[in-house]
């Protein structure tokens, strides 16, 4: 059960220790649907108030959370003071992640770390500690691409073709960014252990390490603001939209999740070799994400814009690299889930960087244990280009997505009915808005020709 916190003087003498390091505010943040912090922001000398649970909100319809509704009861912010770390590009700032609770005390239906949390508990009463990785990659670039139909990258050698990724002088021509964004993981504790130029004009992915699910989610929803901050100390914008342009390589989130038991032993990794190196219990998660991979992609790839990521080819014809089928592989990247040799981690390669870590994570949990319980046999691993023909593909609209999101039985164990009515009219209206919309390549094709 989770703690109420009540007002004490340990955090009084919290409060203190801030503020003679020169701390002048602290602020709570809740996660909306977009992955977006939410929060007021407090003199540092409120902050035992704070922890209490002294600011409420009506969040309703900020950000996707629901339709508004006045006559509801506020929601406290309830902070996890666990969390604490001071903002290293604003050292004025002491932050903290925050539950919802309705009236103080029920967690909002809408909330995202609320709904991670109770599937790290289901996980833990079946004996296991879950872990995840993300690999999140974005693009930045100048402010003057607003006005154009083209991203420009900070460094001109990111234009080099075919591609810039991994290219060194790409990279260190960024490093005045990077190097601040760098800088900023290391000192929140990220454990960052690489960071390169990827494959669009401008895109760069940061690796960090592993956590428990909720910590990891955390420290997503603070990279997210970590990366647009330094940017805008660089003059520079940056995006997480999946895929900013048409010629663009999409931006990705794989997400690397694994189960250990309560002393940390990894339970999906054996001591053979090849396909035996993976247990079976391996196997049955598995299988478990791709029974509810259809309902899985509403939440993983969250945007319309997010299916012009999942397609079998760029522009110019290239490889798109993003998973478009329900299949599993080895060390096959055109596979939705990979099982790789260098780490006992299953990847999930379909999610984007638009998703919610806290939502992606707690049904990909669920869908897991549900093989697990289940047990569930994924089949064989495919060695093959996985795009090809026969094979079951994941949904290829925002639509398609929502509707096996709200016909899948797990959705309603995982998330409260309100979540559910509310996430699904949200996304079904984006889809309907983007279906409306007459593009300017719809009438070069059409407006002559027909």
């Amino acid at each position: 059960m989770d703690t109420v916190y009540t007002m004490t003087a340990e955090h009084t003498t919290l409060a203190r220790s801030l503020s003679e390091r020169g701390v002048k505010y602290a602020l709570a943040a809740w996660i909306d649907v977009l992955g977006r912090a939410k929060s007021k922001v407090v003199p540092v000398d409120h902050l035992p108030n704070l922890i209490a649970g002294s600011e409420r909100y009506t969040p309703r319809g900020m950000g996707g959370l629901g339709r508004m509704n006045p006559v509801e009861d506020e929601s406290v912010g309830l902070p996890d003071p666990s969390t604490l770390k001071i903002l290293p590009w604003d050292r004025r700032v002491a932050w903290m992640v925050a539950d919802l609770r309705q009236g103080g005390t029920t967690p909002f239906a809408l909330c995202p770390r609320s709904v991670l949390k109770r599937q790290v508990a289901v996980a833990e009463s079946m004996g296991f500690v879950a872990q995840l990785g993300v690999e999140p990659e974005f693009y930045v670039f100048k402010p003057e691409s607003l006005s154009g139909d083209r991203l420009i990258p900070m460094a001109l050698s990111e234009e080099i073709q075919p591609s810039p990724a991994y290219d060194v002088q790409s990279a260190l021509d960024s490093m005045p960014f990077l190097d601040r964004v760098a800088d900023y993981m290391r000192e929140l504790d990220f454990g960052l252990f690489s960071f390169d130029a990827e494959g669009g004009e401008g895109q760069y992915e940061f690796d960090f390490a592993h956590a428990p699910l909720v910590e990891t989610a955390d420290r997503m929803t603070l990279f997210r603001l970590l990366v647009r901050q330094a940017a805008a100390e660089c003059g520079l914008l940056a995006t997480f939209m999946p895929k900013p342009t048409a010629e663009l390589w999409g931006s990705g989130a794989h997400f690397n999740m694994s189960l250990e038991d309560q002393d940390g032993e990894n339970l999906f990794r054996t001591d053979g070799t090849g396909p035996e190196s993976w247990s079976k219990l391996a196997y049955q998660f598995t299988a478990g994400v791709l029974e509810h991979a259809p309902a899985l992609t509403a939440l993983a790839n969250p945007t319309t814009n997010s299916y012009r990521r999942l397609v079998d080819s760029l522009a110019d014809g290239q490889v798109s690299w993003a998973p478009t089928k329900i299949s599993y592989g080895f060390n096959n990247r055109s596979c939705m889930l990979r099982l790789p040799a260098n780490r006992p981690a299953i990847e999930n390669r379909a999610v984007d960087s638009a998703a919610n870590t806290y939502l992606v994570a707690a049904f990909m949990l669920a869908a897991g244990l549900d093989g697990i319980r289940r047990g569930l046999d994924p089949g064989d691993a495919r060695d093959d280009i996985a795009y090809m023909a026969g094979i079951p593909t994941l949904p290829r609209t925002l639509a398609d997505a929502v509707e096996a999101f709200e016909q899948d039985p797990l959705t309603h164990e995982v998330f409260h009915d309100d979540f559910i009515r509310d996430y699904s009219e949200m996304k079904r209206s984006e889809w309907l808005r983007d279906h409306l919309e007459v593009t300017d390549s719809e009438r070069r094709a059409y407006l002559l020709n027909l």
